[in-house]
């Protein structure tokens, strides 16, 4: 894809960033995920001079803004020439921090927590060491030299980079202004999208969906990473950056999706790791505490989240070596791989069948043998590196440049059987051996291998509780609902544009969405809505007896869950959600669906997340003068602005006033009931949303996203 010149002399990258052409060669603004490969076809090809963004981190992206692992690696290993980053010296130390973990992995390492018998166990490794050898006693300052910003100025030569904090950059040549660069820095996605397939994805009892064969130096196809698919659900291996977008796009819902294995700390393995963290709904990551920590310093360098909010976002599954692990019914083990810093491999079993993924991995026996005389491996962990377990039935296995991944030279040597079982990715196309038995990773849902599985015990019983688990209300009811909830439940089908509900009918069922997508209309607001897997619609006629009030359409073939009318009331009857019903139809009746839609706080949320909120909120009104936050006082709740003004004071000063859509309200003081560092006075007479500190604590906890959302919103105004 061309450069776009976006104002003279300053070129946009197609995946986001600016190139600068210099006397100094290309200098570059912002170095988002994967721009490697937009510059790698350019004429000058990789730049050797970055310059760093006001903000390290895009944070409704999800992801880095200045991600140079990679230019790194391409400028010491391919060039033989160091990257000069341009910088403030707080910058450099972050950039430090997260360079350190990528590049050399964590300065102190201590596994004996994450093996069974400890530094006794069959193959436990000398992981320093392996570091060690790969590393070649390179330091940071080898690959890497920072310049710092002296008076907001650098001069490399005769140019020279004016540094205009919150406006822009400014490039100077012979004392002539040649580029005016913007302060912001975006994200622009690419990745190929394959086939969308035309109904939501529904997802196998066992299934492999590759979502990058490649690696990260390839700039015509996707980084590696892949879903593996388990009793209908997803766990992430490493996704790679636009994951969560691609997904969207192949019609796959991402509620399917509640876990990420993260192997290790290399750019192209966790980039989209954060980015699912932030999506909808709380993931469980797996991985060692070593790399969990690596992972955890590495994001609290470029986001400047303390780390304990940081795993406040996330689910932390700490494994243990060798050690069974259940995940989605399969049985899991872990292993570290052989890589210059902490990666994880790992195996797992599910009814008849058997899958091997060896994560990056140097497999090359002629190297380990080298190794091994040098003494860094301890005998057992020879043993287990030598003895690799090809009878595996599926073994997904990296290959790549030695010395840090195995040749695809080594995999095509095996005996024709065992290449027949493998699948290999982190591979480009033209770097494959065609003329093997290997089988290389194909890009896309429509790609997706479906293994040959024995049929699960008790199928129906179990997909009906696993829907009703997914839903937030129902998650935490006692077996003994879970048990009603199986006596009284229907299966029903609808086929693409049938009319579910009609707009004035009386109100017979509640509905459960198993699979497909409806859409609303016909609503007293005007507001059409659409929701998906594991969500519900249908329960305000039967809690209030009034007749329906909106049309309910297949936008696609629909499986629905559905409960007569009776039955259901009965099933609520006495538990919580009877009264959180009678609250989200009340609220409903109001605009907040729209207000939410609208709002520059909220507008990002999926339906299923808004209906969450939604059954938290309280119409209220309140007139003009009055006090809704004292400032040092704890919060008595937040608010979401429906109509009206409200105007906030920092110390007698007025620092921002808030319109419809707004959120009021600090979400730290807020979480953990300290006094509120502003105050928040109604300016003209408002209807708001009220929202009590515990509900929204919870909200928060579940929602990731809106969480760093509301933290970011904070915290520019507050400064």
């Amino acid at each position: 894809m061309p450069l776009t010149e976006v104002s003279p002399g300053v070129n946009r990258l197609p995946r986001g960033g600016y190139l600068v052409p210099t006397s100094v060669g290309y200098i570059q603004f912002g170095a988002p995920p994967e721009t490697i490969k937009d510059t790698m076809v350019l004429p000058q090809a990789v730049p050797k001079i970055f310059v760093l963004p006001g903000e390290l981190f895009h944070v409704e992206k999800g992801i880095s803004v200045a991600e140079l692992e990679f230019p790194i690696y391409y400028n010491h290993f391919l060039k033989q020439r160091k990257t000069y980053i341009l910088c403030t010296e707080e910058q450099k130390e972050q950039l430090q921090v997260v360079l350190q973990e990528s590049v050399f992995g964590p300065e102190n390492i201590d596994l004996r927590s994450e093996y069974p018998q400890g530094e006794l166990a069959p193959g436990f490794p000398n992981m320093r060491a392996e570091m060690g050898y790969f590393r070649e006693n390179r330091q940071l300052k080898d690959l890497v030299s920072f310049a710092i910003f002296k008076n907001d100025k650098i001069r490399i030569n005769s140019v020279v980079v004016q540094r205009k904090a919150g406006e822009g950059f400014e490039v100077y040549e012979e004392d002539k202004l040649i580029a005016s660069v913007p302060w912001t820095i975006e994200y622009h996605i690419q990745y190929d999208i394959g086939e969308r397939p035309h109904e939501p994805f529904n997802p196998p009892e066992l299934g492999i969906t590759c979502l990058g064969p490649s690696h990260g130096f390839d700039p015509h196809d996707n980084t590696s990473g892949f879903i593996l698919w388990i009793n209908k659900h997803g766990i992430m291996v490493d996704p790679p950056v636009n994951s969560t977008e691609w997904l969207r796009d192949s019609n796959v819902n991402p509620k399917w999706i509640r876990h990420v294995i993260l192997t290790h700390c290399h750019a192209d393995h966790d980039a989209g790791t954060f980015q699912k963290i932030l999506e909808e709904g709380m993931v469980t990551i797996h991985t060692t505490e070593t790399i969990m920590d690596s992972f955890i310093r590495k994001y609290h360098a470029m986001t400047k989240i303390p780390k304990i909010r940081l795993y406040e976002l996330f689910a932390f599954n700490p494994v243990q070596v060798d050690t069974s692990i259940y995940i989605e019914g399969a049985e899991f083990l872990f292993h570290y791989a052989l890589h210059s810093i902490p990666s994880l491999g790992f195996r797992f079993h599910f009814r008849n069948q058997s899958f091997l993924y060896t994560s990056d991995h140097l497999n090359h026996p002629v190297t380990l043998e080298k190794m091994n005389e040098k003494g860094i491996f301890p005998p057992g962990r020879f043993e287990f590196l030598m003895n690799f377990p090809w009878h595996y039935k599926i073994i997904y296995h990296e290959a790549g440049i030695p010395p840090l991944h195995t040749p695809v030279s080594y995999l095509a040597s095996l005996p024709e059987a065992v290449q027949k079982r493998i699948t290999v990715y982190h591979i480009a196309k033209k770097d494959f051996l065609k003329d093997s038995s290997l089988s290389l990773a194909k890009f896309g849902i429509e790609n997706t291998l479906y293994p040959e599985i024995d049929p699960p015990r008790f199928p129906k019983a179990y997909q009906i509780l696993d829907i009703l688990s997914s839903i937030d209300l129902f998650s935490d009811f006692p077996i003994h609902k879970a048990k009603e909830f199986l006596s009284i439940v229907e299966e029903k089908q609808f086929p693409r544009g049938e009319f579910i509900i009609r707009k004035g009918d009386p109100g017979e069922e509640f509905f459960i969405i198993a699979s497909g997508n409806i859409r609303v209309e016909g609503t007293a607001s005007g507001v059409v809505k659409s929701f998906g897997n594991f969500e519900y619609f249908g329960e305000a006629s039967l809690i209030s007896g009034e007749p329906r009030s909106a049309n309910v359409i297949a936008e696609t073939d629909v499986v629905a869950l559905t409960i007569a009318k009776d039955r259901f009331l009965n099933f609520i009857r006495g538990t919580n959600l009877e009264q959180t019903f009678k609250q989200l139809a009340s609220v409903r009746e109001s605009n907040s669906w729209l207000v939410l839609s609208q709002s520059q706080d909220f507008s990002g949320m999926t339906s299923m997340q808004k209906t969450q909120l939604e059954s938290l909120l309280t119409p209220i009104e309140r007139m003009k003068g009055e006090t809704l936050v004292a400032q040092c006082q704890p919060a008595p709740a937040a608010f979401i602005i429906e109509s009206g003004k409200i105007a906030l004071y920092k110390e007698n000063t007025q620092i921002k006033i808030l319109e419809t859509g707004d959120f009021v309200g600090e979400i730290f003081s807020i979480q953990k009931e300290t006094p509120a560092p502003f105050s928040a006075v109604v300016l003209e007479d408002a209807r708001l949303f009220q929202i009590q500190p515990a509900d929204l604590t919870r909200f928060i906890r579940k929602n990731p996203g809106i969480y760093m959302r509301l933290m970011t919103a904070t915290a520019e105004l507050l400064n």
